[in-house]
């Protein structure tokens, strides 16, 4: 990592060595955002990053938008910049990765470092609004740096390659989380599309033709009766037709004494029935009344 500060071979490290080691040293600070950068290091990059952050937050904050606060958290394996009230990590900045740290020396309050991104492999500067202390945290992240340069020669590099190979691990998770919830939220949509697109079982019926709360098809007189099937399965027999017109309910013939042969009834019977087919063409005479067929005579 290069350096824009050059530490007095009479000072001291500020910390002990387990407090980054085993711990990490927090600082409470103001942070004006990143921004990318075309090259990993140099003091004009930082500055040209410096003025750009904040020209922008001169604007946000004229539009009533305050500066957020975050947490530092600086030890052997990076800075992480956590959200000063919820704890929540925002970024975690691998001490690998960190290119260029500085701090302003025309203004105590900021200081910056350049942090090539995992995931898009971009420069981009960190810049941070401190209480006068930007020349300690910026000794603070230099003191992290020689510690973990210590641990890389003693380890043979081993340990840093160890940490790689997790980071790779952790960064393959967390893109297999990202595609088994889109495949998840897939799999909903096509359980959603196969639920409306099936019949109900209620519709299967409507085909039929109405019936009844009895389960029978009203009568209707436009319309034929329709024998219904045999209990055991077997087509109903035909109705039974008759040749005879004019037969009454029992199927018997209507007597006609008019139409009656003479060999139809016995010889006195069919006398008497002659008798009184004549007497109904001649006219009747009933307890000394007489009748005509006749329409136009009158009463006698």
């Amino acid at each position: 990592m290069n350096r824009a500060f050059n530490r007095k071979k009479d000072k001291s490290w500020m910390h002990t060595p387990e407090a980054l080691a085993k711990h990490f040293i927090a600082y409470n600070v103001k942070f004006l955002g990143h921004t990318e950068v075309d090259q990993p290091k140099g003091t004009e990059v930082v500055k040209d990053a410096v003025r750009k952050l904040k020209f922008q937050r001169h604007i946000k904050k004229s539009e009533g938008q305050k500066i957020p606060k975050v947490e530092l958290q600086i030890s052997i394996y990076g800075v992480k910049i956590l959200d000063s009230k919820s704890k929540e990590v925002q970024y975690n900045c691998q001490l690998h990765r960190i290119s260029f740290c500085a701090d302003d020396k025309t203004d105590k309050r900021i200081f910056t470092f350049i942090c090539k991104d995992s995931e898009s492999n971009k420069h981009l500067c960190y810049v941070f609004d401190s209480e006068k202390c930007a020349e300690e945290i910026t000794l603070t992240i230099g003191q992290a740096f020689d510690l973990a340069y210590k641990k890389f020669l003693e380890s043979g590099g081993k340990d840093v390659e160890t940490r790689k190979q997790i980071g790779g691990l952790q960064k393959r998770i967390q893109d297999l989380e990202a595609e088994n919830s889109e495949l998840k939220k897939q799999l909903q949509v096509l359980e959603e599309q196969l639920m409306i697109a099936q019949v109900p079982p209620g519709n299967s019926m409507s085909s039929k033709t109405p019936t009844d709360i009895f389960d029978m098809v009203p009568f209707s007189p436009m319309t034929p009766l329709v024998p219904l099937p045999a209990s055991n399965g077997s087509a109903p027999p035909p109705p039974a037709t008759s040749g005879c017109i004019g037969r009454d309910l029992f199927g018997a013939e209507p007597f006609d004494p008019f139409t009656c042969g003479a060999a139809d009834f016995p010889p006195d019977i069919q006398s008497k029935l002659d008798e009184m087919q004549e007497g109904f063409k001649m006219g009747l005479t009933v307890e000394g009344t007489v009748f005509s067929l006749d329409p136009l005579e009158g009463r006698c």
